[in-house]
């Protein structure tokens, strides 16, 4: 953790704990859980007296008592006891009491932090006053329910939220960056422009994409593939739904098995809906023996995936219950792994540039703490894949490289692409994962020159990852605003009268002649509204055609971006057009 980020972590835990002390002093009866620090601020847990529930000018009233306590020089003070003083200290507080049960059953040392009068079970990580804290740099912002442990089965508590920065300059500039995510917001953004509807018929998560829709994520599609089809890969196609005995031997049903929608046969057979592909593409790759001559085999498919999601983290097009993945599983030898994860990085480069993202690179690890409960096969094995991956992280030129120990999937470990959006908000994008483990669960070998099996290896790799989810980031990121060459509207032609429609007509078919999505509206509204109406749209280029233009076999056209065309000649816009769809130009 670097002194900025262990910084900003101290000041939000203080003032979780300053949170408690305004609590307790309007509910002294309240019950304390917990309250850690998060992206952005903080939270903390209570169990509030029954028949009090905090309302909005309640939480102003915590915001005011927690500013009055940043005036103070009130002291943070941490210091260790045995488990029998603090369960005398929390005696009347049980969910402390249920946290110091657990840390004597784990043997861990149990800490306090003391702040005035008021005193936590806590690690730490404090500022050593509360006079450190800026008085403007946070605010109580709402509430939500809680189950106590995230267990239903358990209290439903009342979590206060809070948003915290270094000070109130970076505050205020969170805060405008947020109002400008509610203009941008993916699922206001689809609704206007027609890109996807949701359905309470259908049900929640379940996007159903409207032609519009549809048009875009097909141009993604077709775009991913045609970079693909460059670097030698395959078209595949499986099927939706597979025997229970497919993820057992893979070990998703292990550890996945809660997450699986399921399907009962009439003859008492147990499917399951696949959540991913790369089990499905081993059985292709297995049906027939493979020579060290076939290798690398290179698969993709562009499909729906399923996964049972709570509904409360179901969220427009960023989590949803189909997910549609641009999947590809690469089988080699182990000695073509550089070049097959090279040739993936430089789709992923390419595939990002066309929307202006700058990549960086964070190397996704085993979690040397879980290992058994998040990862398969053997810690040798993934020493293996790891000193692979890193190897080739470095030979690609990366110095700068984030760490991410513990961020490793079941089956091996990740080069996993962050980039930031328009808003300065961190992504993680795609996606190269090294696997020797699956094709050692499934045995999946080619013949090598000795003729002898060698175990393959496996590369799992998708570029938008979750067509939904790029879609919602793409949408965000341009405000609507997408490129030439994806918008589902290219051009809008306007004839001024009705004179103008036929030449209009002309216009557009020869646009269309070089594969570009037009529509021409010659309603009776006044130019000026249909002017407003394509704006509205966001539509790339608006042609209107009058006199001039007709005398001329000319256009003059509005760019979204605010650009003029004037009475440029036909061919030569067309020619202008095509060249910019061709080129991926960003706008």
């Amino acid at each position: 953790m670097t002194k900025t980020n262990e910084n900003i972590h101290n000041i939000r835990h203080s003032l979780a704990h300053l949170l408690a002390i305004a609590v307790l002093e309007k509910d002294p009866g309240a019950k304390l859980a917990i309250g850690p620090v998060i992206d952005n601020g903080f939270y903390y847990d209570f169990e509030f007296s029954k028949g009090y529930v905090p309302s909005a000018e309640d939480l102003k009233g915590f915001q005011k008592a927690m500013k009055k306590m940043t005036n103070k020089d009130t002291k943070f003070v941490g210091s260790e006891i045995s488990v029998s003083d603090a369960k005398k200290m929390f005696k009347s507080q049980p969910y402390k009491i249920e946290l110091i049960e657990e840390l004597e059953k784990k043997g861990e040392k149990i800490t306090i932090y003391k702040t005035g009068d008021f005193t936590d079970l806590c690690m730490g990580g404090h500022v050593e006053s509360t006079k450190e804290i800026d008085p403007d740099c946070f605010v109580i912002t709402h509430t939500a329910g809680a189950y106590w442990r995230g267990d239903e089965k358990n209290t439903m508590l009342t979590r206060v939220y809070g948003l915290a920065f270094e000070n109130g300059a970076e505050l205020d500039a969170y805060q405008k960056q947020q109002e400008e995510a509610k203009k941008r917001d993916h699922r206001k953004i689809g609704k206007e422009l027609g890109l996807f509807v949701f359905s309470d018929l259908v049900g929640p998560g379940l996007p159903l994409w409207t032609p519009k829709g549809t048009m875009i994520r097909e141009l993604l599609n077709d775009y991913v593939w045609e970079l693909r089809r460059a670097k030698g890969y395959q078209k595949v196609t499986i099927p939706h739904i597979t025997k229970k005995e497919l993820y057992e031997t893979s070990g998703h049903w292990k550890k996945f098995s809660e997450e699986l929608f399921k399907i009962n046969t009439r003859e008492g057979h147990l499917f399951a809906m696949k959540p991913m592909n790369c089990p499905h593409h081993t059985q292709i790759f297995d049906s027939a023996q493979r020579s060290y001559r076939d290798m690398p085999q290179r698969y993709c498919e562009t499909t729906m995936v399923y996964r049972d999601e709570q509904s409360g983290e179901l969220s427009g097009l960023s989590r949803v219950l189909s997910i549609t993945q641009d999947d590809a599983h690469v089988f080699c030898r182990e000695n073509q792994i550089e070049q097959e994860v090279f040739a993936i990085w430089d789709i992923i480069d390419t595939f990002y540039k066309a929307f202006g993202f700058e990549l960086k690179i964070r190397f996704s690890r085993h979690d040397p703490a879980n290992f058994a409960e998040k990862h398969t096969g053997t810690k040798e094995v993934w020493d293996k894949a790891e000193g692979a991956m890193r190897a080739l992280i470095e030979k690609r030129g990366i110095t700068d490289y984030i760490d991410g120990k513990g961020e490793a999937a079941m089956y091996g470990p990740k080069i996993d692409f962050i980039t930031k959006d328009s808003l300065g908000r961190t992504l993680q994008v795609a996606t190269i994962q090294l696997d020797f483990n699956q094709p050692a669960s499934f045995k999946l070998s080619c013949i090598n020159e000795k003729s002898e099996k060698e175990q393959v290896v496996m590369i799992h790799c998708a570029i938008m990852g979750s067509i939904e989810r790029f879609t919602s980031t793409m949408i965000e990121h341009t405000g609507g605003n997408f490129p030439l060459w994806l918008s589902p509207v290219q051009v809008k032609i306007l004839p001024v009268t009705e004179k103008h429609i036929e030449y209009a007509d002309k216009v557009k078919k020869e646009l269309e002649s070089v594969g570009m999505r037009i529509e021409v509206d010659a309603s009776n509204d006044s130019l000026g509204k249909r002017i407003r109406n394509a704006k509205v749209e966001k539509t790339p280029y608006i042609l209107v055609l009058g006199d001039k233009e007709l005398d001329a076999t000319a256009v003059t056209a509005e760019r979204r971006d605010g650009g003029h065309i004037d009475a440029m000649p036909l061919k030569e816009f067309v020619s202008k057009t095509k060249k910019e769809v061709d080129s991926k130009e960003i706008w």
